[in-house]
């Protein structure tokens, strides 16, 4: 048995030499096996253990008695040891979430908070063979797709590993009976109270009894199975959210022609954008998955609004993911001096203005960033404001004016977009409409002597 755990290991290159690793012990067989397979190959593998140990204060005494439990024992093999208690029925209600959530979300973060107290490299978790099939099975039972089918994964973001994860729970007994471990039993994992521990405790028995004796390890074959199949897609995926996707002032851009990809792809390709907008994808299905394609199919100018004030909008074509973060259009205008330092509200930048010689020479075409202007055509206060209705405005190269809501929309400017936009003006006139166009009637000729630098700096 010890075998097959090293080749796991291997197989999956879960450590690499000098690894300091953190090991989550209940007490239970499962946690206690591993503390001790993993105590046994330190010095092949070259790696150094310190175990974990979360007291939930479910249980009262007998929780205190499995944290005693496992400090005592790795006094005796001398391994380090940490714990913590936190009342889970308390976090519950605080989060109104079940005390399931609550315990797993618990029990991480004390494992994070001390991988960067050791510095740590990898989390050791006691996940096995039927662990596996009950979370395969479970999902099945929600209706998951081929992601949800893999089950627990040997190895999760470099970081988490379960080397015992081809151990069955037979083989652990046997285990821990060969070794003289003693390890403390949990009995509400022996109550068919929760759904899981009625697939432990009446599903796949009466599988293995009426079905396949062998149940467990042939759906671990098929979680492995699937597993190589979706990363290979997962991969694909990858690839096309580089060529279709991108980001730019905190929204994800997915461009139209993303759209006509197979929808295994594009179904993971919008996965993998919402969790770089997000972090993660908790309350997010997969009816949100078609409600994004939907509305890409629709008119342009359609947004809706997923859980977490995630907005996606539909900008020609293109869809646009953005969070909602409620602002207040300024509705006053702000005095600008020249030669003071200003920064702009709700951008990372400041702006500066400065009078020039006609004489130097400029670049007009530098970026969206820098404008210059006549100054002697300028009359009255120099402001800031955002748009209001009715405003109207004479782009470069026109003869008319242009209402700004239309100039908005020939440059394709998302809605949500448009009330953020700062405006420089002149007395009444807007002269800039910041990063897209300046005014005709203030543009730099012939009879220029005196000109305004007008400059947005970026990180100031």
């Amino acid at each position: 048995m010890l075998q097959k755990v090293l080749n796991t290991i291997r197989e999956y290159q879960m450590f690499h030499k000098g690894d300091k690793v953190i090991v989550a012990v209940s007490g239970g067989p499962d946690s206690m096996c591993l503390l001790h397979m993993l105590y046994l190959l330190r010095e092949d593998l070259g790696i150094e253990i310190a175990a974990a140990h979360l007291n939930h204060c479910l249980r009262g005494e007998e929780a205190d008695n499995d944290e005693r439990y496992v400090e005592e024992y790795c006094k005796k093999i001398n391994v380090e040891f940490y714990s913590k208690r936190v009342d889970i029925n308390k976090v519950a209600l605080e989060k109104n979430i079940s005390c399931e959530t609550a315990g797993r979300e618990e029990r991480y973060e004390f494992f994070y908070e001390l991988k960067e107290k050791l510095k740590a490299q990898k989390i050791a978790v006691a996940h096995n063979a039927n662990d596996q099939a009950e979370t395969v099975l479970m999902r099945l039972m929600r209706g998951t797709g081929l992601a949800g089918a893999v089950g627990i994964k040997p190895i999760r973001d470099n970081l988490v590993v379960r080397p015992i994860i081809r151990l069955t729970r037979g083989e652990i007994e046997s285990y821990c009976e060969d070794n003289g471990i003693n390890a403390r039993i949990d009995k509400t994992n022996l109550q068919n109270i929760y759904s899981r521990n009625k697939i432990r405790l009446e599903l796949i028995p009466y599988m293995e009894k009426n079905f396949n004796k062998d149940i467990v390890n042939t759906i671990n074959r098929f979680a492995n199975l699937t597993w190589k199949d979706n990363e290979y897609i997962d991969l694909s995926a990858k690839d096309k959210y580089k060529e279709y996707c991108g980001s730019e002032c905190g929204r994800i851009i997915l461009r139209k022609e993303l759209f006509k990809e197979h929808e295994a792809i594009l179904s993971r390709v919008l996965r993998i954008a919402l969790n770089e907008l997000k972090g993660n994808l908790y309350d997010l299905e997969t009816k949100h998955i078609y409600d994004i394609i939907h509305i890409q199919k629709g008119d342009t100018g359609k947004q809706i609004t997923l859980p977490n004030n995630i907005i996606v909008a539909n900008n020609y074509g293109d869809i646009h993911l953005y969070k909602y973060v409620p602002i207040e259009r300024e509705e006053k205008q702000f005095m600008l001096e020249i030669g003071e330092n200003y920064k702009i509200e709700g951008y990372k930048i400041s702006l500066e203005m400065e009078i020039c010689s006609k004489e130097q020479e400029y670049n007009l075409k530098v970026n969206n960033f820098t404008k210059y202007f006549d100054y002697d055509k300028i009359k009255g206060k120099i402001t800031l404001r955002y748009r209001k209705p009715g405003d109207k405005f004479q782009p470069i190269g026109m003869k008319g004016t242009k209402k700004l809501k239309d100039l908005f929309m020939d440059l394709k400017i998302p809605k949500e977009k448009r009330d953020r936009i700062p405006l420089i003006c002149f007395e009444n006139e807007i002269a800039w409409v910041f990063g897209y166009r300046i005014s005709e009637k203030f543009k730099i000729d012939n009879n220029t002597k005196k000109v305004l630098k007008i400059q947005f700096k970026r990180g100031e």
